[in-house]
């Protein structure tokens, strides 16, 4: 029996996990993909945002400000990849104006810190490859760039070394009450606690309507995104977006924390929560949007494109809430600003606990901190792929992974058996040749070091879904 049971393990779950982990609590954690993730929080567009863009007196608005504030002190402790570098939202037109000033009263309004409008020559000072075009632009000092399926990963890690129980594979498909606590059913296992907290992101109605609450509904919103090679970093130091529509914060163009270039998302409704394929027509259209911004980007160093489906819900902000049904906290429609908001949404969680009687003790026990998987290289490392010591024999050459620090990634507590769980962890793959030297070594290794055949060792996990059909990138490199 769990005190708290927690459906899904991605960023906002994550999130409640580990803060909970500081407690005396037994605390599961159910997810139906085989890693933690393995949904929105991983293809996302990685932005710490600053909490100018929400409406004032909204759940988003409180929770992304103070969200934001927190990742500093999570860096530190967890070491998953942070860093403040400042973002500008670009006004091309007069007309555009007053959504700047809107913006900027907004973040006001919210208590968001570096707040500036400038013109568009202040801008070009700041990041002079921007387009002549641009007259004006709002800057924020506060926003940032993350690492987000590292960060969940690092939760993740940190929650199951403080007690918490990670049940992967574990898909629920129903939910029941029974003589006071809930029995959920996950694959042929049934799971029973107290509290249940809902927090499945794009299957969230689902898990609600399981419970008996069907007024939820959630509609996956695609957006999708080209990553270009480290060489083009050099034209963006911030985030850079576009004046926001309707349907989001427009296209961005962004140095990710690794360093790599990367444009994106648009905002498509869809009908398939699976469907996060990418189409030659879309990236189109996203690559000539971002050239408004930044008109110097090469695609021929395009390297992949990839997609990610955000929770959008038929609700006007987000709903966490613990009433309708006693013991079940939903959380619905959790969508951008999530990934800068969620350590402010576990804090809420855990004051909505409190609130329905769940006992709160601290344990003395808690460790904080996480050891960083990915070891910093300067040019005196001086490994070789030939190096006998694991720390020094590099697996992957773009991104110079050793094979000491794929070791390391397979005994963290949580079970690691495929190739895209380790290159989430390690960045083995992610580099300039995408896995074409390294994905035989790594296979290799990964079956060397568990002892299991090479065939068990597959692109995304067992209990993945089929590879979504993507744009290939000789396809990509002539947009």
């Amino acid at each position: 029996m769990y005190d708290v049971c927690i459906i899904g393990a991605g960023v906002v779950g994550m999130n409640i996990a580990r803060e909970l982990s500081k407690y005396k609590l037994r605390i599961g954690i159910l997810e139906k993909a085989d890693d933690v993730s393995c949904g929105c929080s991983k293809a996302n567009s990685g932005i710490v945002h600053g909490g100018y863009s929400d409406e004032p007196g909204t759940l988003k608005a409180e929770l992304c400000v103070r969200g934001n504030r927190m990742y500093k002190a999570l860096e530190e402790k967890l070491h998953f990849g942070y860093r403040q570098t400042g973002s500008l939202v670009l006004a091309f037109r007069e007309e555009e104006l007053p959504m700047l000033e809107e913006l900027y009263d907004y973040g006001i309004k919210n208590g968001v810190g570096g707040l500036a409008i400038i013109n568009g020559d202040q801008a070009r000072e700041r990041e002079p490859y921007l387009s002549q075009e641009v007259i004006a632009a709002l800057y924020c000092a506060d926003a940032g760039v993350v690492s987000p399926y590292e960060f969940v990963i690092a939760l993740a890690e940190n929650a199951v070394e403080n007690g918490a129980e990670l049940h992967l594979n574990k898909e629920v498909t129903a939910i029941r009450r029974q003589d006071g606590y809930f029995v959920l059913t996950a694959g042929d296992e049934e799971f029973s606690a107290t509290y249940v907290i809902n927090a499945a992101g794009i299957y969230s109605d689902r898990i609600a309507c399981m419970a008996g609450i069907d007024d939820y509904r959630i509609s996956p919103r695609r957006g999708q995104y080209v990553l270009l090679d480290k060489d083009q970093n050099y034209l963006v130091k911030s985030v850079i977006f576009q004046v926001p529509t309707k349907l989001g914060k427009g296209i961005l163009v962004t140095t990710t924390y690794h360093g790599n270039l990367m444009i994106g998302p648009n905002a498509e409704e869809i009908d398939d929560k699976d469907d996060v394929g990418t189409d030659e027509k879309t990236l189109e259209f996203i690559v000539r949007t971002a050239r408004k911004s930044v008109p110097g980007f090469d695609m021929r160093k395009a390297l992949t494109s990839f997609a990610g489906n955000r929770p959008h819900s038929n609700q006007r902000d987000w709903v966490i809430e613990g009433e309708r049904i006693p013991g079940l906290i939903n959380l619905i429609g959790i969508d951008s600003p999530g990934l800068t908001s969620s350590p402010a949404i576990a804090l809420k969680v855990a004051g909505l606990l409190r609130q329905a009687g769940l006992s709160l003790v601290k344990k003395e026990s808690f460790q904080p901190c996480r050891r960083p998987i990915i070891r910093k290289k300067d040019a005196t490392f001086d490994g070789d792929i030939n190096a006998a010591e694991p720390d020094k024999h590099i697996i992957c050459r773009c991104e110079v992974v050793t094979e000491a620090e794929i070791i390391d990634s397979l005994h963290r507590g949580i079970a690691v058996k495929s190739m895209d769980a380790v290159k989430r962890r390690t960045r083995a793959g992610m580099g300039r040749c995408q896995g074409t030297f390294c994905s035989p070594r790594v296979r290799q290794l990964i079956a060397s070091e568990l002892g299991i055949p090479i065939e068990e060792v597959t692109q995304q996990g067992m209990g993945s879904s089929t590879l979504a059909q993507r744009v290939r990138r000789g396809e990509i490199v002539v947009l």
